[in-house]
């Protein structure tokens, strides 16, 4: 996982409320458990007319500047649903790194720190705001998850908090396995103490 501090670049403004993994990213386009070439089907419902079809002209993320965008601005509930992993992959390879809401579907919010997509939670008026302001023009905003904040040009200015852990795997670019794996030796010695201990709980291991 590449290490998250800041993310700089455009905001799209996506300002729907309830934004299902479904949409994020269809059933039928998952085609295989791998995690490459989800990013072009990407809100596929949307994005285009018909399955394999043209691009939606009127779909935010197919108008310039947007479809550069890098941070999403969307409404509260993203990503509820089924718990597919690959909806923050596809997001992923599309080019966000970003996603700015009131609120997240649980399971989807924790993959996204395990896959190092940033969830920044704010209020829903100050999303509302932002949004109006990436509809109006090239928003380019600046989120810094070192301290906590989402800086912007015109005085935008907002703090957001993260749980210390999740905070803490985002900056080091460690998933739960890589961190766990950090006691790897004391681990080891403790299989090794248990073995002598408790034998009989280690039959047929191939450890």
């Amino acid at each position: 996982m590449t290490p998250v501090t800041i993310v700089e670049g455009i905001a799209a403004p996506l300002l729907r409320e309830n934004i299902d993994t479904d949409v994020i990213i269809p059933s039928r386009d998952i085609t295989s458990p791998s995690r490459d070439g989800l990013g072009g089907k990407a809100f596929a419902p949307w994005r285009f007319v018909q399955p394999g079809g043209e691009e939606n002209p009127a779909f935010v993320l197919n108008q310039p500047p947007w479809r550069q965008a890098n941070i999403l601005i969307t409404g509260a509930n993203f990503g509820c649903g089924s718990s597919r992993e690959m909806a923050v992959w596809a997001l992923w390879q599309w080019g966000l790194r970003c996603i700015i809401a009131p609120s997240f579907g649980a399971i989807f919010r924790n993959n996204c720190v395990r896959n190092g997509l940033l969830p920044v939670e704010l209020p829903s008026a100050v999303v509302t705001q932002l949004a109006a302001s990436a509809q109006a023009q090239a928003l380019v905003l600046t989120v810094d998850l070192q301290l906590g904040e989402v800086r912007g040009p015109g005085g935008i200015h907002h703090r957001f908090e993260m749980p210390e852990d999740d905070r803490d795997m985002l900056l080091s670019g460690q998933d739960a396995i890589d961190r766990t794996w950090q006691w790897r030796d004391a681990i080891e010695a403790f299989e090794a103490q248990d073995r002598l201990a408790r034998p009989w709980a280690w039959l047929g291991s191939t450890a």
